[in-house]
């Protein structure tokens, strides 16, 4: 599994840098991004439901894009300003487990086993206020995802318990989601103690057989050098910035934000089982409300981010809210 994600993500690398050529004699104003996301229910102390994330992306310098990216771009409503276009890749992976893993099958009521493997295509593009993302994730849902041997290894290595139900996970499907999110700095301003303090609003929508669900969120940011950055990037949609972040200046800089964010959710093939096979499935709940609060710490090229969230129950049987934590690696080049 590792040798199959490094081979596709120096595949990712090599795609994004020799696809395009930059204009001779021309700068580029802004460097691409390399992101990692870890996002893990143990930081929560539980190990249920949503249980792990991981999501590595790529992210082009404004502008160093091929043509038939850019007209591709153009027809989403979501993407304007050519000249700030980046084009992004990326490679992820999710998984979802019931409450009780010791059980041999599956119990009704609980959530599904499921994997999800997916590789993604992104358009970002930003202004001074407001950065525009789109992106479509296709992939495998089911035993190719690969889940139980992902948890299963790791639970393994670290001395726990393995999973005992993955039998009656979803079955095999590819799967697909277009998201689209846009996130802009409604009120700047600047504190008497010397410190940065903003608002960003989000407003974002999913689309497909994975997921369909639309949002709305806000979040509060206080630090230093905040137009650097929408926020820390985050494996799914959500309250997050996109993977793309300015080198600020000398030193450290900081933040630290808490947001909230409501949806309604259409489908989720995680919940709702298969799109066209019986699988096992629980009752979804339509709203879904999330908190998250955290903090941004950024250095020279990097930016690091530790994000814990609280999100409401998503199904009817649900027993508790899932509380789960996220940690974000960047690098700009």
């Amino acid at each position: 599994m590792i040798a199959r994600a490094a081979w596709f993500f120096s595949l990712m690398i090599a795609m994004t840098s020799a696809s395009h050529a930059v204009e001779p004699g021309r700068e580029l104003e802004d460097p691409p991004v390399l992101s990692f996301v870890v996002e893990n229910d143990s930081f929560g102390g539980t190990d249920r439901n949503y249980s792990n994330g991981l999501y590595a992306s790529l992210l082009s310098a404004p502008g160093d894009v091929p043509d038939w990216f850019a007209r591709l771009a153009r027809q989403l409503p979501n993407i304007e300003d050519d000249h700030t276009l980046r084009r992004g890749l990326g490679v992820g992976h999710t998984l979802f487990t019931p409450r009780d893993i010791t059980a041999p099958n599956w119990r009704e009521g609980q959530h599904p086993y499921a994997g999800w493997l997916y590789g993604s295509l992104l358009g970002v593009s930003k202004d001074r206020n407001t950065v525009r993302t789109a992106q479509i994730n296709i992939g495998i849902v089911g035993p190719a995802a690969l889940g139980e041997t992902v948890q299963n290894d790791f639970h393994s290595l670290i001395g726990v318990d393995e999973a005992q139900g993955w039998d009656d996970q979803l079955h095999n499907e590819l799967a697909f989601e277009i998201l689209l999110s846009r996130q802009y700095r409604a009120l700047q301003g600047r504190l008497p103690i010397g410190l940065d303090v903003d608002l960003v609003p989000e407003l974002n929508l999913a689309l497909g057989t994975v997921s369909t669900q639309a949002g709305a969120g806000v979040m509060v940011r206080i630090g230093d050098r905040l137009q650097n950055d929408f926020g820390p990037p985050r494996v799914r949609a959500g309250t997050a910035g996109a993977s793309y972040f300015a080198v600020g200046g000398e030193g450290i800089d900081w933040y630290a934000f808490v947001g909230v964010e409501g949806r309604a959710v259409a489908r989720n093939i995680f919940l709702d089982g298969n799109t066209f096979r019986d699988s096992p499935r629980v009752d979804r709940e339509i709203w879904v409300a999330e908190v998250q609060a955290g903090l941004v710490l950024k250095y020279d090229r990097y930016q690091l981010g530790f994000t814990a969230v609280y999100r409401t129950e998503e199904f009817a049987t649900q027993l508790d809210p899932q509380r789960f934590g996220a940690v974000s690696l960047a690098r700009r080049f």
